[in-house]
């Protein structure tokens, strides 16, 4: 169990002092939103790349056989536990419709592959409730615990995919982390100091998908 709790630790950062302090783990995401035929969102796809310094401390607490590599059923063993800690973080999906916040199913696997000494994860999940596609819609990804810094490397990582959003606008938005604060600077000292652990206001941050129907 120990490389378990481990893994949960330093994903959700459950430590106190992790809140509002500098990112441990970095991510290069991709998310996928996908329309289905019934003109609303089917699922939303995700792809995870680990820095190499987390990836090589995953290698080292579930490396069973300690041959330095990960076999498929360490591989297995990883999305297994990442599945069932992350679920509580709502696999860290940021989604409204209409600026209701809707949460997702879990996912039926997480698959982890370990590739040029990084750790990727890919999984599909689905919104717990109809998202049609009419009005504003938002879909993010991030840690509300700060401790894992989720990127976008370019505009192109956040995309729609299906017909159902031919009469759709998109932008991507990257929020100034300066103009968030100066715009929130009451709301989010508030946050601070009444539940520094368990405030979402980083989500101020976080980069986001907003699509108009």
């Amino acid at each position: 169990m120990r490389h378990s709790k481990i893994l949960i630790a330093a994903l959700l950062s459950l430590a106190p002092t992790a809140a509002f302090a500098h990112p441990h783990i970095f991510v290069e995401a991709r998310l996928e939103v996908v329309a289905g035929k019934d003109g609303s969102v089917e699922e939303l796809r995700n792809v995870w790349r680990f820095d190499e310094v987390f990836s090589s401390s995953v290698v080292m607490d579930f490396d069973k056989n300690t041959d330095l590599k990960l076999e498929p059923n360490e591989l297995t063993d990883v999305g297994n536990t990442v599945k069932k800690s992350l679920a509580d973080y709502d696999y860290y999906m940021n989604l409204t419709i209409n600026g209701k916040n809707i949460t997702v199913q879990k996912p039926d696997i997480i698959h982890v592959d370990y590739k040029d000494g990084q750790l990727l994860m890919f999984f599909a999940v689905k919104p717990v409730e109809k998202m049609p596609l009419k009005g504003r819609l938002t879909f993010g990804v991030y840690d509300p615990t700060l401790y894992t810094s989720i990127d976008f490397p370019t505009d192109n990582e956040l995309a729609i995919v299906g017909d159902g959003f031919k009469a759709c606008k998109h932008q991507v938005v990257r929020p100034d982390a300066d103009e968030v604060i100066s715009q929130n600077k009451q709301s989010l000292t508030d946050a601070f100091f009444n539940d520094p652990t368990g405030t979402n206001m980083s989500k101020l941050f976080a980069t986001r998908l907003e699509v108009t129907c």
